[in-house]
């Protein structure tokens, strides 16, 4: 009996099993590599979190986050965090849980996006673990630090500061006091870092580190928010800068208080041009104007600037939401209450129950720098794989037109006009322009002192926003901080 034949046909078989089962380890190992991975059941996603170095975070060529070995198995990585409490509003904190940045970015860090195994599927193949990418931040890392050093010490309770690109919306600063070290909360730290972090989580009172006081906390804007009553009642009313406005006594309907103003000379001793009423910040104008259009209608016109709506600058990274409420619901009852006359009228000077952040107020800034258009802002610039391919390049976008571009120029001129000659005559060294606001926040709480607004002056750039708590104004307490940041930014 010829046996070749048949041997050759179990070889043939062997050989097609062979191939079958390498085709399906490739197939497992390289193809569904990620979706086994990441799969609930596997525990090891767990446990190797940290045994795979993450990729750096830089901001202009400076290393803000990067993975050192630990020299134990596990953590086999640790985290190191350059000035930490500076950068971390936006770098955020990674130890297994994420915070800003680290979140939005993680699986791209981690080494374990699809755009990172995809390419790197031999690796995969082989068990050689992915690298994670490097990921560059659009902050200007010298102004950041100015920026929390003089919200440091400015206040002995919190404060909060944004810059952003005019034209791109990129975000330049974005700093917060009191802050948090995520050093303190690194991998390498252990069951204290763990402990440190529920502690930051916990912490009494008002001032909380992990939420930043510059897109995460919101305040009331008080004056600074005129520059939103005064575009909504320019493109409604069909008032311009030059319009003869009241700025005398206003006395409420609902309550039969008056509405009072800082000061009832100059421009708010009875009225005056908009422009000049805006440029002394006179109360009883801008509530007027605010009843006069209805909660409704100012409310309609912040959510053109950014308000009443979650802002997502980055994936799964939004800022807080900045609000212009037509009613609010009682806790202990939850009954809804309308804004009444009264309230509109508070609304329409930035108190009541209105609130914004610090990036929301830059982002007015900003459309009244840019002939009404606001840009999307962000805080990422680029990210690179390990052999410097690009990953992810920033592409700006236009956000939205809050108003139209003639309302913005009278308006850029209306802010001119504070510095020049209204309440905010100290920025004029700065060569920055913008709206001053000084917010109560009720008996025994400080005052949220505010300016926001554009610099330079006349051919605008930038768009910032600061606030700090404390005794006095926005324009004594905020002002100085705002031009130091902006020096910074402008590199004068």
């Amino acid at each position: 009996m010829n046996m070749d034949k048949p041997l050759r046909r179990v070889a043939i078989f062997g050989l097609l099993l062979f191939f079958g089962l390498m085709a399906q380890v490739n197939y497992v190992q390289g193809s569904q590599a990620e979706s086994l991975r990441t799969d609930d059941k596997n525990s090891r996603q767990y446990a190797d979190v940290f045994n795979n170095p993450r990729g750096q975070i830089t901001a202009g060529g400076v290393v803000l986050a990067q993975s050192k070995e630990t020299g134990k198995s596990n953590p086999k990585y640790g985290r190191d965090y350059q000035d930490g409490a500076i950068f971390s509003p936006a770098v955020g904190f990674f130890n297994g849980g994420a915070g800003k940045v680290e979140m939005a970015y993680n699986s791209l860090l981690g080494g374990k996006d699809k755009r990172i195994t995809q390419q790197r599927w031999f690796d995969t193949f082989i068990g050689k673990p992915a690298e994670g990418a490097n990921v560059e931040l659009t902050l200007n890392p010298q102004a950041q630090k100015v920026a929390y050093s003089r919200l440091k010490g400015s206040t002995s309770r919190r404060a909060g500061a944004a810059v952003i690109d005019v034209k791109t919306g990129a975000i330049v600063v974005l700093a917060s006091f009191p802050s948090f070290d995520p050093n303190e909360i690194a991998p390498q730290k252990g069951e204290a870092g763990g402990k440190r972090l529920q502690q930051l989580e916990n912490q009494a009172g008002v001032i909380k580190p992990l939420i930043d006081n510059a897109m995460s906390q919101t305040f009331p804007p008080g004056s600074s928010f005129k520059t939103v009553t005064a575009a909504i009642a320019m493109e409604q009313q069909g008032l311009n800068s030059a319009s003869t406005v009241k700025t005398g006594q206003l006395v409420l309907p609902e309550s039969g208080r008056p509405l009072p103003n800082s000061h009832d000379t100059g421009n708010c001793a009875g009225s005056a041009s908009l422009r000049g009423a805006f440029a002394e910040s006179c109360n009883t104008t801008f509530g007027e104007l605010a009843m006069n259009m209805g909660i409704e209608k100012l409310n309609q016109g912040a959510s053109k600037f950014g308000f009443n709506k979650q802002l997502e600058l980055e994936p799964d990274l939004f800022a807080a939401e900045s609000d212009v409420p037509v009613s609010i619901r009682n806790p202990k009852t939850n009954e809804t209450i309308p804004t009444g006359k009264d309230g509109t009228a508070r609304s329409g000077i930035g108190q009541e129950n209105v609130r914004a952040t610090p990036l929301q107020m830059a982002m007015v800034g900003a459309a009244v720098a840019d002939g009404g258009k606001m840009m999307k802002p962000y805080l990422v610039q680029k990210v690179r794989a390990k052999d410097q391919s690009e990953l992810y390049s920033a592409d700006p976008k236009e956000y939205a037109q809050a108003m139209k571009g003639d309302t913005a120029d009278q308006l850029a001129d209306m802010m001119r006009a504070v510095v020049t000659e209204g309440t905010a005559k100290n920025a004029a060294a700065f060569n920055i322009a913008g709206k001053t606001g000084t917010a109560e926040q009720g008996p025994g709480n400080p005052n949220a002192r505010w300016f926001a607004g554009f610099a330079p002056m006349n051919k605008p750039r930038y768009a910032f926003a600061v606030v700090t708590e404390g005794t006095g104004s926005g324009g004594e307490a905020a002002v100085p901080v705002a031009g130091a940041i902006m020096r910074a930014v402008l590199g004068s």
